[in-house]
């Protein structure tokens, strides 16, 4: 079924939750830590399995804040669209992507997520936009991406392999490449960081080793932690600004302190791209309990960059709520609690 077409300045959902969190996430006026707060909310609702009542209209609500000027909020929503499992979002999806006048993060962000919802029935548009020697780098990239996801995902390779059951349940832009079983742990790093690294190599299988590498730093006592986030840190060398802003995405999942280094100093350099810079910002947000962080964080609340700007100010509200144990980095109005965002 596909969606209708949604109006953003209407909430006039039946359901009196998704309408709530609808007006904050539609609401130019509210914080933005607010609207985050409740697109996240929005999303767990999405997000059920098996889907409720409440599924379409969350996804529709999501939708609807694309009429935002924020590319910040923008690119959040498409992730969280991504994240749903459920292919009612993928037409909104394809609709931002199809759009050359939007943000180019945001139409990244799209077709990353239609990779991560395996839409087969968007590989047709993800591969124009590959081959279009025109189209923004970033977006080319990620749609190359997005295709191998998918082929991934309903082909025969999936069937064959076996892959480490991941801490994390995010639906990532890359399956974690499967280890060769090796009895020397610092062997599967040293071999994972020389595909990670490799620039010859297909994004998708670099990618691969970076969530192999991510799923080898948690929980992060494992003896591979530390090893493994030093080596994604040398991700921030690679010449793609898509690669460097996905080890700080990684990061962000992570929250790991060994991290923090080569966070501060991405966040820091003003020559970096914003949508390295921005997820650098979000991650240390998530390592917001560790001596330092926030203080580092204000430095950057008059940055420059607006998407660094409001990504320092969500930092900063995910930083209080890791010092104040609240149990979700969410609101749901009168009714359960749900995940963070990723």
């Amino acid at each position: 079924m596909a969606p209708s077409a949604v109006d953003p300045t209407s909430d006039a959902s039946l359901d009196p939750t998704v309408a709530a969190l609808r007006k904050t996430l539609c609401s130019e006026t509210a914080p933005l830590a607010q609207r985050f707060r409740s697109l996240f909310s929005l999303k767990h609702l999405a997000s059920q399995s098996p889907p409720t009542a409440q599924t379409t209209l969350a996804i529709d609500a999501i939708a609807a804040a694309f009429a935002s000027p924020s590319a910040l909020l923008k690119h959040e929503l498409a992730y969280c669209l991504g994240q749903t499992r459920n292919l009612y979002s993928a037409p909104y999806l394809r609709k931002v992507l199809e759009d050359r006048q939007e943000d180019a993060m945001c139409r990244h962000e799209a077709a990353e997520a239609l990779g991560a919802l395996g839409d087969e029935g968007s590989l047709e548009l993800l591969k124009s936009r590959r081959d279009d020697v025109s189209e923004e780098e970033v977006v080319r990239e990620t749609c190359d991406i997005a295709v191998e996801r998918i082929e991934w995902e309903h082909g025969s390779q999936r069937q064959a392999e076996r892959l480490k059951q991941s801490d994390f349940a995010s639906v990532d832009p890359a399956p974690p490449m499967p280890l060769k079983g090796s009895t020397e742990i610092q062997s599967d790093i040293e071999e994972l960081e020389k595909t990670l690294l490799d620039a010859r190599l297909p994004l998708f299988q670099r990618y691969r080793a970076m969530f192999a590498l991510r799923d080898l730093a948690s929980p992060p006592d494992l003896p591979t932690a530390v090893p493994a986030v030093h080596a994604l840190a040398k991700g921030f060398w690679d010449k793609s600004a898509l690669f460097r802003h996905e080890i700080a995405f990684v990061f962000g999942q992570l929250s790991h302190p060994a991290a923090i280094p080569s966070l501060v100093e991405t966040l820091s350099d003003m020559k970096e791209a914003s949508m390295v810079r921005h997820e650098a910002a979000e991650a240390l947000g998530s390592l917001g309990e560790e001596e330092g962080v926030e203080d580092v964080l204000k430095k950057f609340l008059n940055d420059p960059e607006q998407v660094v700007r409001e990504s320092v100010i969500v930092a900063l509200d995910m930083a209080e709520y890791e010092k104040s144990g609240e149990a979700e980095y969410a609101i749901i109005p009168d009714s359960t609690t749900v995940e963070t965002s990723a």
